[in-house]
């Protein structure tokens, strides 16, 4: 019989990925579409919906690189979350471009709702915090635009949803629907009982015939339709948002394993083991459903990680990997960093604070090129150092911290997390762990693996063990917090 395999669709901001997953949970082959971005106004970012559905049908094609389609025995969807498009629901086309995750164009809207006073209610039923990342008012903003008296969304006329809605009703035709976790991103779901709640629709100005059906991440799923080069037909087993995608692959089922992502931002999740009420900067999510009960996980969410070496190489005329390579050096001559504090638009998780600022502190007359790039790396471990602690402060224990990302290929970056958050870190080697975790759930589906074998299953990696001592690390640690006080407190 002709291998079977598991086609892995990782639908990012940059580029969509396709893998191909053997029966052993191995990836056999690797194929990518690149993407761009538009940024009509300040703050604005934007993508065209109908680019990324065809990105899907490129890397594929590259994928599958001469091998009959008909080798494909499922497929799983691991997507960008938070980002929000308008389509008309008779014919399936796009109404509006995707309105980015990064878009800032609802701030002011942000803050209007926070002087009303709903920001308690919106973190109570969404489980996150009043922000423009999230979808809830770049949904407003579309309906606004395109639907101002409401009356077509009433109808049930046009459709509003993230990428995976945007794909999943694609591939269904006229039905809406959306994966639970994507959901739980959009500020418009209660995470407890994974329903659209009524209040939060009331708040933001949303008819609930505008959103699509919440379904389970394992499904059941339309099959896929109308994707270039691939056969009708072919069952959707899994759909996961890209960061709880990761988790699963990582096989973090159990709470005090957390993961963090490290890449343009950083997310930072790990399972909540029951424990719902977190620390106000930590956001409450849907992980994954697979049964009738969400599992729920703690996550926040870094702006700038990745961001922040380029910034700086930016600045000094040279690449994020020579940043990397002088930090390295300064580091070893025994040299100081300053502190940069990457408030470029506000800060994210865990201080979801809009209206800090940029920083770069703690400078001498002999500050080079090197202590500005130490300072650069190290903002990228004490902002994840911040959600550990407030994680433990929350209640849950973080036995490990599992990296995956183009980052963590930084040996000194990794060893540095360990050091900041005095909790062993175990690096991925996967690139494309959010594509292999969405494909571990279908293989589920498929009976290829249990659940039992899934959490079983060798990870390999490098492990990074804390070497700084208590007055050490908590000297390096209050001096960040210190840096990061006064760019937030200049705004006061």
């Amino acid at each position: 019989m002709p291998e079977k395999f598991i086609l892995a669709i990782d639908q990012g901001t940059s580029a969509t990925k396709c893998v191909l997953i053997d029966k052993k949970g191995h990836i056999a082959s690797r194929g990518s579409a690149p993407l761009g971005e538009s940024y009509p106004a300040p703050g604005w970012v934007d993508q065209d919906p109908e680019a990324i559905w065809a990105s899907i049908g490129f890397a594929a094609s590259a994928c599958l690189d001469g091998r009959d389609p008909g080798c494909i025995e499922a497929v799983a969807l691991s997507t960008q979350r938070e980002s929000m498009l308008l389509w008309d629901r008779k014919t399936g086309k796009p109404l509006s471009s995707l309105v980015s995750w990064q878009d800032r164009r609802s701030v002011d809207a942000c803050e209007a709702l926070r002087r009303l006073g709903h920001a308690d209610l919106v973190r109570e039923r969404s489980g996150l915090p009043l922000d423009p990342m999230f979808s809830a008012l770049k949904a407003k903003w579309l309906l606004d635009e395109y639907d101002p008296d409401r009356e077509k969304s009433r109808r049930g006329d046009v459709c509003l949803g993230t990428i995976d809605s945007f794909f999943l009703s694609r591939f269904a035709g006229d039905d809406h629907l959306t994966e639970a976790g994507n959901a739980s991103r959009t500020q418009l779901l209660n995470v407890r009982s994974a329903e659209w709640d009524p209040d939060l629709l009331d708040v933001f100005d949303i008819p609930a015939q505008a959103l699509p059906r919440v379904c389970r991440s394992n499904g059941p799923f339309p099959a896929l339709r109308g994707v270039a080069g691939l056969p009708d037909g072919i069952p959707t087993l899994a759909v996961l948002g890209d960061s709880h995608a990761a988790l699963f692959g990582h096989g973090l089922f159990q709470p005090g394993g957390v993961k963090a992502t490290y890449g343009t931002g950083s997310s930072v999740m790990g399972l909540t083991g029951g424990i719902d009420r977190l620390h106000p900067g930590i956001c409450l999510t849907i992980a994954w459903m697979v049964e009738d009960a969400p599992s729920l996980a703690a996550e926040t969410n870094i702006r700038s990680s990745g961001a922040t070496l380029k910034w700086a190489g930016n600045l000094l005329g040279i690449d994020a990997g020579e940043v990397a390579e002088l930090a390295r050096v300064h580091h070893l001559s025994g040299g100081v960093g300053a502190v940069v504090v990457p408030g470029f638009n506000g800060l994210g998780g865990p201080w979801w604070d809009n209206a800090a600022t940029g920083l770069i502190d703690c400078l001498g007359l002999d500050s080079g090129r090197g202590a500005v790039c130490l300072g650069a790396l190290e903002s990228i471990p004490n902002q994840i150092s911040d959600v550990v602690e407030l994680l433990r402060e929350s209640g849950m224990a973080v036995d490990v911290l599992s990296a995956d990302g183009g980052p963590t290929r930084n040996a000194f970056l990794m060893q540095l997390q360990a050091d900041y958050t005095d909790v062993r870190v175990h690096r991925s080697p996967d690139a494309e762990l959010s594509a292999l975790g969405a494909a571990h759930l279908a293989g589920l589906g498929l009976g290829w693996w249990t659940w039992g074998e899934l959490a079983g299953r060798e990870r390999p990696g490098e492990e990074y063990l804390p070497a700084l001592g208590r007055e050490e690390r908590e000297a390096k640690r209050n001096r960040w917090k210190a840096s990061l006080g006064k760019a937030r407190s200049r705004t006061a």
